[in-house]
C-alpha cells in the first residue's frame, strides 16, 4: 500500500514520465530515500541514460512542486529483473513466471502465495501454487514480485 506522500508524488512527476515516453513502475519514500521505478513500456527495462534524464527531470518537477517535507535522496532506477508486479498487464506480460503475492486483508487466515501466474480473470490474478490453483483480486494484493529464476533470467536476457 502506497502512503499519501508516495501517492502525491507519482502524481506529479507521471506526466512528465510518459511525455519521455516512460512507465512509472512504483514509487517509495523509506528512510529519506525517495526510489522511483521506471520503464520503457517497450522493453520493460530503463538504461542508465535515460535514468539520468527522467532523473534530471523529476528533480527539478519535485523542486517546484515540494511534496516532501525535509530532505530526501533521490534514486530512478529500471525496475529489474525480479521487479514489482503493480497492475493486469504487469501480471499478463509474466504468465507462466513464478511471483510471490501478499494481499490485504488476508484470506482464511493467509496472506502470502507463491505460485506461477496463470492469467488474470475476472479481475483476479490466477496462481498456479503447490495446493492448486488460487483466484487473487487485483484489489486486494499489496505487493507482488517476480521469483528470480532461471527461466526469468533467460527471458529478460532476449
Amino acid at each position: 500500500m502506497s502512503s499519501a506522500i508516495e501517492v502525491k508524488v507519482t502524481e506529479i512527476i507521471t506526466p512528465v514520465a510518459e511525455d519521455m515516453g516512460f512507465r512509472i513502475v512504483e514509487v517509495t519514500l523509506k528512510g529519506g530515500i525517495l526510489q522511483i521505478l521506471a520503464e520503457n513500456p517497450e522493453t520493460k527495462n530503463l538504461g542508465v541514460d535515460d535514468c539520468a534524464k527522467l532523473s534530471r527531470e523529476v528533480s527539478a518537477l519535485l523542486d517546484v512542486e515540494d511534496p516532501i517535507k525535509g530532505a530526501y535522496r533521490l534514486e530512478v532506477s529500471s525496475p529489474g529483473i525480479d521487479r514489482p508486479l503493480k497492475s493486469a498487464d504487469d501480471f499478463e506480460a509474466y504468465q507462466g513466471f513464478e511471483a510471490k503475492v501478499e494481499i490485504l486483508p488476508p484470506h482464511d487466515g493467509q496472506k502470502r502465495f507463491r505460485g506461477f501466474i496463470e492469467r488474470i480473470e475476472d479481475d483476479s490474478v490466477v496462481l498456479k501454487t503447490d495446493t492448486g490453483d488460487v483466484h487473487i483480486p487485483l484489489s486486494t494484493i499489496a505487493k507482488a514480485k517476480l521469483v528470480l529464476t532461471d527461466d526469468l533470467i533467460k527471458k529478460t536476457a532476449s
